[in-house]
């Protein structure tokens, strides 16, 4: 049984000393110089014009994995999310839930990783909150994270209703690592391998494409459900086909080896560290050649284009010969599709 001091108890939730020495002790000291307004009931930021503003709860098991743990993600995720609205992550807010009986050491590692993140992504944390729940009543730690982010690039006019015919589809690294990585830890699958989650800040790379006025319809994440939920998404809302060639994708043959033996296929895994890009068929190569300077988008690739065929339907075409329609359940958490098979 591990000793009362070494273990988060109801009391570190209660407001009395438990709580103040779990905040100063462990939050404020690995977060030092990343908070607004520490100590006070609200921090006050400043955004001088529009802003883009996103929230996310984060829970994963395993906590820890290669690539990156619950604490990274939850700062990159939320991150992430405003910047593929063309907006630079500024401020974080964050609530920490936590089991009673949690190893204090496990969330000294959770918080370091959280502090790491948010210093590399130059936001700071303008608001916090922990609370401490019985045993049994979640499963470890849950965050939520609510990024605030600023708009340096008025140009950009992106949305995923607006994507119009004849445009080149990207992606901006390998997909289906973060997944592969999560169901392997899960599923004890022993991997003799140097794969790990992508779990990582996009907006630096991004912000090379602003910067050169890269016509860019739309940008998503592709995070649970991967990149055939945003595909599929983006077909609906644009009312357009999709075309994506099997052969471009950009798979490790490690996330193949799982998916095979897991029965999954690697366009359905979630993705924490790249995004699927809608650029104008003029600008495709140029925002390759850009993505492929950056160290997250060396593996980015063109993997097919949007059509005024098959509307709201995203077609695979196979190495084959063969054209796979995919379609998403309506279950908001599936990662299976229905799939039809037509040759030609």
């Amino acid at each position: 049984m591990a000793k009362k001091d070494s273990i988060i108890t109801l009391s570190h939730g209660s407001g009395g000393i438990e709580s103040q020495k779990l905040i100063t002790e462990l939050f404020y000291h690995y977060l030092e110089g990343c908070v607004i307004g520490a100590s006070e009931d609200a921090g006050v930021g400043e955004i001088k014009d529009k802003c883009a503003i996103s929230t996310d709860g984060y829970t994963i098991s395993p906590l820890f994995f290669p690539g990156g743990d619950i604490g990274k993600l939850s700062v990159c995720g939320s991150c992430n999310d405003v910047a593929m609205m063309g907006a630079k992550p500024k401020y974080l807010t964050a609530s920490f839930m936590i089991e009673e009986g949690f190893l204090i050491e496990d969330l000294k590692k959770i918080i370091e990783s959280f502090s790491q993140t948010l210093k590399e992504s130059d936001t700071k944390l303008i608001s916090g909150d922990t609370k401490v729940l019985p045993k049994g009543t979640l499963d470890k730690v849950f965050i939520t994270t609510t990024a605030i982010g600023e708009f340096l690039y008025p140009h950009l006019q992106m949305s995923a209703f607006k994507i119009p015919q004849d445009s080149c589809i990207l992606v901006s690294g390998e997909i289906g690592n973060h997944g592969a990585v999560i169901y392997s830890k899960r599923e004890e699958i022993s991997l003799h391998s140097t794969l790990k989650s992508d779990c990582a800040l996009l907006y630096p790379m991004l912000e090379e494409l602003f910067k050169n006025n890269i016509q860019i319809y739309a940008l998503r994440d592709a995070t649970r459900g991967g990149i055939a939920s945003v595909l599929n998404e983006w077909a609906n809302t644009s009312n357009i086909g999709i075309e994506i060639q099997e052969e471009s994708l950009p798979i490790r043959d490690e996330v193949r080896g799982i998916c095979e033996l897991l029965g999954f296929e690697a366009y359905h895994l979630a993705n924490e560290g790249m995004c699927v890009l809608a650029i104008s068929k003029e600008d495709s190569t140029k925002a390759l050649d850009i993505l492929k300077q950056s160290k997250l988008g060396k593996n980015a690739a063109i993997i097919g284009h949007t059509t005024a065929t098959n509307s709201k339907k995203v077609v695979l075409k196979t190495t084959y010969g063969a054209k796979r329609f995919n379609y998403t359940t309506t279950k908001p958490l599936n990662l299976y599709f229905l799939n039809w098979i037509e040759r030609f």
